[in-house]
């Protein structure tokens, strides 16, 4: 990967960082947690993904504790949705396309780590998506909410679904910048159309076997049993 492309996906990176410890302050500031509060669910939300990850691969301490920054920058979220409301219609963009980007990087990222430790393309694929959605999963499980993901929301873990596969078709090949690129694509397209057109996964199909066409459960006859295991009278 040449040093440009690594350049614009670590700045991606640490602005989907920044965007989730954002998110996670916001959470914070709905809730009325003090400062502490912030700085947890900040530092949750912006790296639980990568660190599960990490510790699931077993390949040496996780990113977020080796480099400062994503510490840093996590706290930094914390920090300014402490003292700014970020509820604007405008705030609430920025930070839908900031996440919607990271989405897709993060995705790739964690497929392409867990290729690269030796796991095959389907354990792959799911710490990527791990990793992209990970963070807000334990973030809404410490408030005591149910993961927006499993169900009730427009695509978000389809989005990174999607970069997942991109990125274990292509890293194989060689072609790891181009899965990152279409990853972070991907993620981001999906996740914002989705969000435009209220696009959601199908809910459960309630299917009772009774109503099918022909089936019926054998019915037995009053007093069949007691006729065969009984003695005959004449």
């Amino acid at each position: 990967m040449g040093f440009e492309a690594t350049a614009v996906f670590d700045t991606v990176d640490l602005v989907g960082v920044l965007a989730n410890g954002l998110l996670g302050g916001a959470v914070a500031r709905q809730l009325r947690f003090d400062p502490i509060g912030f700085l947890v669910l900040a530092v949750l939300s912006a790296l639980g993904g990568g660190m599960m990850r990490d510790t699931l691969l077993q390949h040496g301490f996780p990113v977020a504790l080796t480099n400062p920054a994503y510490l840093l920058i996590a706290m930094v979220g914390a920090a300014v949705a402490f003292v700014v409301r970020l509820d604007g219609v405008w705030a609430t963009r920025v930070l839908l396309v900031a996440d919607s980007l990271s989405l897709g990087c993060w995705s790739a990222t964690g497929t392409a780590k867990a290729l690269g430790v030796g796991l095959g393309w389907l354990p792959a694929i799911l710490l990527g998506l791990l990793t992209a959605v990970g963070g807000g999963m334990v973030r809404d499980i410490a408030v005591g909410r149910l993961p927006a993901i499993f169900g009730g929301n427009t695509l978000y873990a389809t989005g990174a679904l999607i970069g997942s596969a991109e990125m274990a078709l292509l890293y194989p090949l060689g072609l790891g910048t181009l899965g990152f690129a279409l990853a972070i694509v991907t993620g981001s397209a999906v996740s914002l159309i989705a969000r435009r057109r209220g696009w959601r996964l199908p809910e459960p199909v309630e299917l009772r076997l009774g109503a099918l066409p022909g089936w019926r459960w054998p019915r037995r006859r009053p007093g069949a049993a007691g006729s065969r295991g009984g003695k005959r009278h004449g």
